[in-house]
């Protein structure tokens, strides 16, 4: 069966893919039909975090599945309430909304905000450049890169945008018709930018000033990736709404958008839903991840981060690279060059990673990373960058 003739034949083309057929995955590690393992430096897009296929996770799914695997959200479920009550226990959030994917928790989060200015005329929802959000038509207009709005005009209004790390550019955006103030912490699709601890503050006590909302969009950078549970943990900056997914369900679809006291109540019936919204496999796969990200591995975290920011170091000295950014185990290098190239090469080699931006190689390496998968991966991109990114 020829797996690549199939999805070209059956699948709308909306993804460049590599061409890898990827079996089976265990751990960090991934295996093509052939049978070739590679390290998984990508954690399958920050959402195999803590793994492919790890024991406590299927242990989740396979039990849950036996007693019930849908019911609607016009009914209460055990696992849903449980995760919610976990989700709040853990963070700042008095509430919780569960959905299926970072750009529906982004369209939650939105759909909040304006609620909450509603009262007043406002809807305006300041957001940064680079930023990505989604792919829905909400998160698409929230998302500040004029090249995923192509085609998809007239989107809705409502979205100004300020310059990343830069206060002034935000307070100057703010009028009377603003509501919200919506950030990644650490921009993942734009090229894992982190946003400093002061700007984050700063817009903090700008909110608090004009009484607005201050939503993170965590969706890539919390769950253990900046070796905290929660990026806003890393940065000391308590949002009022922030979103989940990704890492969030072990492989399973789930988002999930947290909010404080200050907007539990904004919402009512009718407001807002989701048809598989707090499923309950998902629900209890989700559980299990939250009890893996325990001390210890969030420790490691900031261990093989710092080793990987240290080892890589030299190769940040070759005359193509422009600049390391790293954050925990959330590493982006920006070259002077095409990145795609340097994928390619670290595929054939047996390491996946993944380009953003056209020349910022990101890593997003599993959190229970060891020194022998480190030394592994590191030992293939001194390879690639001594032959410049050619097979």
């Amino acid at each position: 069966m020829d797996i690549k003739s199939l999805t070209d034949q059956y699948i709308f083309n909306t993804y460049k893919r590599n061409p890898l057929v990827i079996k089976r995955a265990k751990g960090s590690w991934v295996w093509d039909e052939k049978g070739k393992k590679y390290l998984d430096f990508f954690s399958g897009l920050a959402v195999s975090g803590i793994g492919h296929a790890l024991p406590p996770v299927l242990a989740a799914i396979q039990s849950q599945s036996k007693k019930l695997i849908h019911a609607s959200n016009l009914f209460y479920t055990e696992p849903a309430a449980l995760l919610a009550e976990q989700l709040c226990k853990r963070s700042f959030a008095k509430k919780v909304f569960l959905c299926n994917s970072g750009a529906e928790a982004n369209e939650a989060a939105i759909k909040l905000a304006r609620k909450f200015g509603s009262k007043d005329g406002r809807y305006e929802i300041i957001v940064f450049e680079n930023s990505f959000h989604g792919r829905t038509l909400g998160a698409l207009a929230a998302t500040a890169q004029p090249k995923f709005h192509e085609g998809f005009g007239p989107l809705p209004p409502g979205f100004p945008v300020a310059k990343f790390n830069q206060i002034d550019s935000a307070e100057r955006l703010i009028n009377p018709r603003t509501t919200a103030i919506l950030i990644e912490p650490i921009q993942g699709e734009g090229g894992i930018r982190p946003a400093t601890r002061q700007f984050l503050s700063d817009l903090r006590a700008l909110a608090d000033r004009h009484g607005l909302l201050l939503m993170f969009d965590s969706v890539q950078c919390s769950l253990g990736r900046t070796g905290d549970l929660f990026s806003y943990e890393t940065y000391g900056v308590v949002p009022d709404v922030m979103t989940l997914a990704k890492g969030l369900g072990g492989g399973m679809p789930i988002g999930a958008m947290l909010g404080s006291a200050k907007v539990a109540d904004v919402l009512g019936p009718g407001d807002h839903g989701t048809t598989f919204g707090g499923n309950p496999v998902c629900s209890m796969a989700s559980l299990a991840v939250l009890k893996m990200l325990s001390p210890k591995l969030l420790k490691n975290v900031k261990h093989q981060g710092q080793a990987i920011v240290k080892e890589i170091e030299p190769l940040a000295r070759f005359p193509f690279v422009r600049e390391l950014r790293a954050v925990g185990l959330m590493i982006g290098m920006e070259l002077t060059l095409p990145g795609a190239p340097f994928v390619e090469a670290c595929r054939k080699r047996g390491l996946l990673i993944n380009c953003t931006q056209g020349n910022v190689l990101r890593f997003l390496p599993p959190l229970a990373l060891t020194d022998a998968e480190r030394r592994f991966a590191l030992d293939i991109l001194r390879q690639v960058f001594r032959h410049g990114g050619q097979k």
